[in-house]
């Protein structure tokens, strides 16, 4: 009797908190703006917050200090409408395995791609997913590294206009993108599977 009162009220709740069984994932891959325009269209991905992670400071600010963070977006996706293996494959073709020093345009700690990973399921199909990238590029060094998951710290206060910023400002968002030639490297890298 009481286990069947705890399902109801579980799945009582659940219909009023559409996410209370929902999953998170963090990716970090230069400029959250591009990320979270990436990750927003994808069936089953409820929501993309772009924020900071993988730094000691606490409460990273955009114009302020974020020494040690990546920009990165966390998002919230139904595991029964895509997979975390589905957002990693479209993860990649997302980002510049190859750079260094940031992602296109954007140079810098804080523009560098990482898969931050929450336990050892994500990091095992994280693992396999760089994997498959180093067998198919085998002439480059692919330099995204798995990091395990830290506090993520979403954009907020006077800086929350970032947060869905190519919908806000859509011309500008785009001037941005072309000119800072991401579509262009990642067409140049994944070819037809890119998805912007």
């Amino acid at each position: 009797m009481r286990t069947s009162l705890s399902l109801l009220l579980f799945y009582g709740l659940s219909l009023f908190m559409p996410n209370a069984l929902a999953d998170k994932a963090v990716f970090a891959g230069g400029c959250f703006w591009c990320m979270e325009s990436d990750f927003e269209k994808l069936p089953g991905v409820s929501d993309v917050i772009s924020g900071f992670t993988g730094g000691e400071l606490k409460n990273p600010t955009y114009n302020g200090n974020h020494d040690g963070h990546y920009e990165a977006i966390e998002v919230t996706y139904d595991p029964k409408k895509i997979s975390y293996q589905d957002l990693l494959d479209h993860y990649w073709v997302n980002v510049d395995p190859f750079d260094d020093s940031g992602q296109f345009c954007d140079k810098g700690f804080s523009y560098l791609s990482a898969l931050f990973v929450a336990n050892e399921k994500e990091r095992e199909l994280a693992e396999k997913s760089r994997l498959k990238v180093v067998q198919e590029f085998p002439g480059q060094k692919v330099v995204t590294p798995i990091l395990d998951s830290s506090v993520f710290y979403p954009i907020a206060g006077e800086e929350s206009y970032h947060q869905d910023y190519y919908k806000t400002h859509p011309v500008r968002y785009k001037y941005y993108r072309w000119s800072c030639g991401r579509d262009k490297r990642l067409k140049q890298i994944w070819g037809d599977r890119v998805t912007h």
